[in-house]
């Protein structure tokens, strides 16, 4: 456990300034705006204005990155979700709902995934690996066949699966339960709770599930 803290301070240590101005774009932006046009607009007109700095802030990164893979194309279905939930009436609450089907739709994609046998995880983690690393994606590639390492991507994919689920159920219960003010203060963490608990699980299980591979491969060696 100590060891996960480490990455993730060396993590934050690295990318501190990019996750500041994620933080702002996503969290303090959004919440300024609304405060700020609710009573001249309404509710639902105050609502769409906030969303806009996080919607737009998606279409740059995917822009800037400029790629074609699992994991883009997972971003730019986030962006085109999140702008269809704002197509449509409805009230301020049905507007949240309506945005907080995005997540719904991710997770199901990732629990689709490993029901048809292709993990999403796998997809996702291969994209990264083609950005930063040949050798890492080879080595990763040479273990697609292993029955282990499938398995590992398929608990992986369905652990973010009902995790993005969890965190768009308490989302709804906390719409309805909160005032718009409140939940655009309190949605944004525990999103950020969400993802990061899932990142920090999914690094010690891919970390422990090396080891049994390591400790099973000496064993084989051993026993032939």
């Amino acid at each position: 456990m100590h060891e996960l803290f480490g990455k993730a301070l060396a993590y934050l240590r690295k990318n501190g300034r990019a996750a500041a101005l994620e933080i702002v774009v996503n969290f303090v932006l959004p919440f300024a705006i609304f405060a700020m046009a609710e009573k001249p607009l309404g509710d639902v007109k105050a609502l769409v204005a906030s969303s806009a700095p996080p919607i737009l802030w998606s279409i740059v990164e995917f822009a800037r990155h400029r790629r074609v893979d699992a994991l883009s194309l997972l971003v730019l279905v986030g962006i085109g979700l999140s702008l269809l939930a704002f197509i449509g009436g409805g009230g301020a609450r049905f507007l949240q709902l309506r945005e907080k089907l995005v997540t719904v739709i991710i997770a199901f994609v990732f629990l689709g995934s490993a029901a048809i046998g292709r993990p999403l995880i796998y997809e996702l983690a291969r994209a990264t690996m083609a950005r930063k690393s040949s050798a890492e994606l080879e080595h990763f590639d040479s273990l697609r066949d292993n029955r282990y390492f499938r398995r590992t991507m398929t608990i992986m994919t369905l652990v973010w699966g009902f995790g993005l689920l969890a965190d768009a159920a308490v989302s709804v219960a906390l719409i309805y339960s909160m005032s718009i003010r409140e939940y655009l203060i309190v949605g944004p963490i525990v999103g950020y709770a969400t993802t990061g608990a899932l990142f920090l699980w999914t690094f010690w299980y891919a970390r422990l599930q090396r080891r049994k591979g390591e400790a099973r491969r000496a064993a084989e060696a051993q026993a032939s």
